[in-house]
């Protein structure tokens, strides 16, 4: 069975146990977890291990699963010596996913946006940024199968990986079995598509179902933007979104995000309203 989750930065607080307690009270039970939550940043140049111990402790004493550690960065920033800084940046975080209690690290295929990873650029389209793409991914695949970490890729309109098709392009051609997809149906819509929602969400799971390896639940509120606003709060078809990661057997976390703190308790019942029989955990 699946479980439901949140992502940590979220849930702003003065400490880690602060953060996890916020979280857990809500009564999710995985967690997307960026560093900056327990030391400051989400790419610390070193964590001792009284560092890596308190981690653990808390998720644990918490009953809370590290489902994934966040490990996005500009994978084609414009300025190749901040792509050079993000890969290395990348591969100190893949080495201590293990020791964190994770096998998943999730990414960031990026923009030519110098301010935004996430911002839509008219260059996200290009070869170039193809070509840079490949040579990033590349560079962190080789660190992800020593440390036997699964890197997770998302489909976002405002990326250069802006669409399913994409998606499954980039998996072929790196071809690594430690290159996988984190599934968002908030994510995947060009412009002009969301008339069609089922079937482009058919689409995504065909081609890529077989590879979830981190599900998000958000919403989206608009034609040709990726989702900002929480699940059930837009316009998203969510029981039959969820009703497909149910079919292609996914039982992972589902992560939920672009919300309040405030707001998680509503939006966690509402997609466990939303869910078929059986499919969601405790």
């Amino acid at each position: 069975m699946a479980t439901l989750g949140l992502l940590s930065p979220e849930f702003p607080a003065s400490s880690l146990s602060e953060n996890l307690q916020a979280m857990s009270a809500t009564g999710a039970t995985s967690v997307q977890f960026d560093l900056v939550c327990a030391v400051g940043t989400t790419f610390p140049a070193e964590l001792t291990d009284e560092e890596i111990a308190a981690i653990r402790d808390g998720f644990a004493s918490h009953r809370l699963e590290l489902s994934a550690l966040s490990g996005t960065y500009n994978m084609i920033d414009p300025n190749p010596l901040k792509r050079q800084a993000g890969s290395k940046d990348l591969d100190r975080l893949i080495s201590v996913a293990p020791r964190l209690g994770t096998k998943v690290v999730t990414l960031c295929t990026g923009s030519r946006d110098p301010q935004s990873m996430w911002r839509r650029h008219p260059d996200n389209d290009t070869p170039a940024a193809w070509t840079d793409l490949l040579s990033s991914v590349e560079q962190v695949i080789q660190t992800a199968e020593k440390y036997d970490i699964a890197l997770g890729v998302e489909t976002e309109v405002g990326n250069t990986v802006n669409t399913v098709r994409k998606t499954r392009q980039l998996l072929d051609t790196i071809s690594s079995p430690h290159l996988k997809v984190i599934m968002d149906g908030a994510n995947i819509f060009q412009k002009g598509e969301l008339p069609n929602m089922r079937a482009k969400l058919d689409e995504a799971f065909d081609l890529l179902g077989a590879d979830i390896v981190l599900a998000h639940a958000k919403d989206l509120d608009r034609d040709g933007e990726a989702g900002h606003v929480p699940a059930g709060l837009g316009k998203l078809d969510y029981p039959y979104y969820l009703h497909k990661l149910q079919e292609c057997r996914y039982d992972g976390a589902i992560i939920l995000h672009a919300l309040k703190p405030e707001q998680a308790l509503e939006r966690l019942a509402f997609v466990r309203a939303s869910s078929p029989a059986g499919y969601l955990g405790s």
